[in-house]
């Protein structure tokens, strides 16, 4: 049987086919659907991870009790993993275990850009590359097989086009593995210094038994096609490379990235009269082509910032561009924005009026910084909010300056790594106001489950993961619960926070707009009442608007939130139903 199938969905079918066991994530655009779909196969225990490391760790912990086991995260998840994968590195494992990368060059729902191929070279583990949905599907038994054969995890790395991509897969049945047996062995799983020393001996010798499986392995080919052009790539940029070329250049295919085959590419390079490397991102495989002394041409002619196109591989190499049509038109921009009803607007449009600073964190509430509300003042990394509030303020204290500050983090992102720097600020008499926006729900990336929440991701009923009380029992002196749809209470709730000097919590405990059932209800302005003073406009809802001069709201959009009707000064906005 064959199937339409995202790259996500494909390493999901993967998962099953291959017998995986345990699979655990946090969710990231571009991986997101690789678990949402895993968890359709009910033969696979599948869980959210309150963040990335934890996901590895359990996927660890399933490894070695000897299940095949998986891991999946966007790329900026594999810092937070990254301490748990480099030591995983030493021990190897029991079960086979695939961890997924999926990396996202153009930066379509990330903070940077950063290539994920050199993390398999620094933690010395082997990476494949797919370049379609067919293979996602299988390198996830390619990974498993290698994993338990050289006892190493593996690292997966997709990109957002292959991710998102579609394309026909091939559907074979599942494998049933058995586990395998667990055995007590210190000397391999408990890295103390002189266990690790010994491991990393283990780690440097497999190695070179990887180096050899690199030139053997059949996903790295060689297609022999005219000679006077060589192009060396791999993952989605085999596929432009095909769309533009076909079969007019021979093509050196790398699906297994690290290690790189030595042997393999030199044979390449020596069978064709001008070498290029296509990839997106860093020079990663044209730096390990040059250090073999291989003349090569790659990010001279190639962009090192952004995602290539087959218009960009075409133009760089033959010097061509297709045909195409002009619009002399001005496309008007669609800036992101936060919905009608959005529970975060109230909390920004409060935080703006006060001047304070405000820093801010990954999620939906990150559009806070956007016009007209622009309250955030800074976005660094998941959990960065409320660590880098104590240090503005510790620093500002020390310095003699007196200010508040507050911080605006999602109830999931409080739950990844949110919680520490609350704990930071308790332990070390700090004052800085974390504002836990609390929406019911992982908004950004597509309301999947979290601790708060009180479903897994199997759908079966948890515990409900209290923010306030937590706060409490970190030692907060005061914890405001407050409405964030209720303006007055918000402000009253910031303002005793700008005049205490006790530790604070304020938890805006508000459901997202889109979480079913939806909001009824309907404002709308009074033609008669309105002064067409433009207040209204300041809180940013995509449900009002301003044309040839009157100010309406678009019942269409509208949740009855009625926090326009506490801006309005004219009681010019009323709500209907």
């Amino acid at each position: 049987m064959k199937k339409i199938m995202m790259g996500d969905e494909a390493v999901a079918r993967g998962a099953y086919e291959y017998g995986i066991t345990f699979a655990a994530a946090y969710p990231g655009t571009p991986s997101t659907e690789i678990i949402e779909n895993i968890a359709k196969y009910k033969e696979i225990y599948s869980e959210w991870a309150p963040n990335e490391k934890v996901a590895v760790e359990a996927a660890i912990g399933a490894s070695i009790a000897g299940a095949r086991s998986l891991a999946a995260m966007k790329h900026v998840g594999l810092n937070v993993a990254a301490d748990p994968l480099f030591t995983f590195a030493y021990t190897g494992v029991n079960g086979g275990c695939v961890i997924v990368t999926a990396d996202d060059p153009g930066m379509h729902s990330s903070q940077n850009e950063q290539d994920n191929r050199y993390y398999a070279k620094f933690a010395k583990i082997p990476m494949l590359e797919p370049s379609d949905s067919q293979e996602c599907k299988d390198f996830v038994g390619y990974a498993l097989d290698i994993s338990e054969k050289y006892d190493t995890p593996v690292l997966l790395r997709l990109t957002t086009r292959v991710s998102h991509g579609k394309g026909v897969v091939e559907l074979g049945e599942r494998q049933n593995v058995e586990m395998k047996p667990y055995k007590k062995d210190i000397p391999k799983y408990v890295m103390v210094p002189a266990n690790a020393q010994k491991r990393h001996v283990v780690v440097e010798e497999r190695l070179k038994a990887l180096r050899q499986l690199s030139e053997e392995i059949s996903i790295n080919r060689i297609e022999w096609n005219d000679r006077e052009i060589g192009i060396i790539t791999s993952g989605i940029s085999y596929l432009y490379v095909k769309e533009v070329f076909g079969d007019e250049v021979s093509i050196l295919k790398l699906g297994m990235t690290y290690p790189l085959p030595s042997e393999l590419i030199k044979k390449f390079a020596e069978g064709v009269k001008k070498l290029y490397v296509v990839e997106e991102l860093e020079p990663y495989i044209e730096e390990y082509v040059k250090s073999l002394g291989i003349k090569v041409i790659g990010k001279e002619i190639l962009p090192i910032v952004g995602e290539l196109n087959p218009g960009i591989i075409r133009k760089a190499i033959k010097g061509e561009e297709l045909e195409h049509i002009s619009v002399d038109t001005k496309v008007p921009g669609r800036p992101p924005m936060l919905c009608a009803g959005c529970p975060h607007r109230g909390v920004f449009y409060v935080l703006k009026k006060k001047r304070v600073p405000v820093l801010g964190d990954i999620g939906c509430y990150t559009l806070g910084a956007a016009p007209p509300l622009e309250a955030i003042d800074t976005c660094v990394c998941m959990g960065a909010s409320i660590s880098g509030s104590h240090g503005f303020q510790k620093a500002n204290e020390h310095k003699g300056r007196k200010q508040k500050i507050f911080s605006v983090i999602g109830d999931s992102t409080f739950f990844h790594s949110g919680i520490t720097g609350l704990i930071d600020i308790v332990y070390n008499k700090g004052n800085a106001v974390p504002i836990i926006l609390d929406n019911r729900i992982t908004a950004m990336t597509g309301h999947q489950h979290n601790p708060g929440t009180g479903k897994t991701l199997m759908g079966e009923e948890a515990p409900e993961i209290d923010i306030a009380k937590l706060s409490e029992a970190i030692g907060v002196k005061r914890v405001r619960v407050v409405d964030p749809f209720n303006l007055k209470e918000v402000e009253n709730a910031v303002d005793e926070a700008m005049n205490t000097d006790d530790t604070m919590v304020i938890v805006a405990k508000g459901p997202c707009a889109l979480i079913p059932p939806r909001p009824q209800g309907e404002c709308r302005i009074d033609q008669d009442k309105c002064k067409k003073c433009g207040l209204c406009l300041r809180i940013g809802c995509p449900a009002i608007s301003k044309k040839d001069g009157i100010f309406s709201i678009d019942p269409d959009q509208c949740t009855g939130c009625t926090v326009c009707m506490q801006v309005c000064p004219f009681d010019a906005i009323e709500k209907v139903r």
